[in-house]
């Protein structure tokens, strides 16, 4: 099982409920497949409208100071030994469950991180992939499965961490 870890950007956004209504709706299907054991929403400030959510989904809220690893702050209330690095808004696409199941059921101790395919934006974000696969990953981001013990440690990992790139794709809603 996993965490899902949804990083709240601008809670003050007027859209920041539709979005996370759309990534917490996509979970459902992997908590009924026994795949998402549990959902942290995690945000910079205090918003009744984020409240409001986190109370009728049954997800836990955390508050990260400004400045701070909103994944380190998020992967302290998690419960599971992977987790799910969303932002609200982020919606995996079809065949998510089964790919995910199958990486954790078949991963390594030594595999630490899988990275969900997402929609690049332009030249610079598919250089940085590339680069990204020859030296690793410095810290987390958006899309990524990590070992829960690997964020509790820091915001940067200390060494680059191997990527290991899953055919699951994100896609924003």
């Amino acid at each position: 099982m996993i965490s899902a870890l949804i990083h709240v950007a601008r809670p003050a956004d007027p859209d920041v409920v539709d979005r996370l209504a759309d990534t917490l709706g996509a979970l459902v299907a992997g908590v009924a497949a026994g795949l998402v054991g549990d959902a942290v929403i995690v945000a910079s400030s205090h918003s009744a409208a984020i409240d409001t959510v986190a109370e009728a989904t049954g997800a836990k809220l955390v508050l990260h100071p400004r400045g701070g690893s909103a994944w380190s702050a998020g992967a302290k209330a998690a419960r599971r030994e992977w987790v799910l690095c969303l932002e609200a808004g982020d919606v995996p696409a079809e065949g998510w469950i089964r790919i995910l199941d199958r990486f954790i059921g078949t991963a390594r101790p030594d595999v630490t991180l899988a990275r969900l395919r997402r929609p690049h934006t332009g030249l610079p974000a598919r250089l940085a992939a590339r680069g990204e696969g020859v030296i690793g990953v410095g810290a987390p981001r958006p899309g990524d499965l990590v070992r829960r013990e690997r964020l509790l440690a820091g915001p940067r990992f200390v060494r680059r961490v191997a990527v290991r790139r899953l055919t699951a794709r994100l896609e924003r809603s």
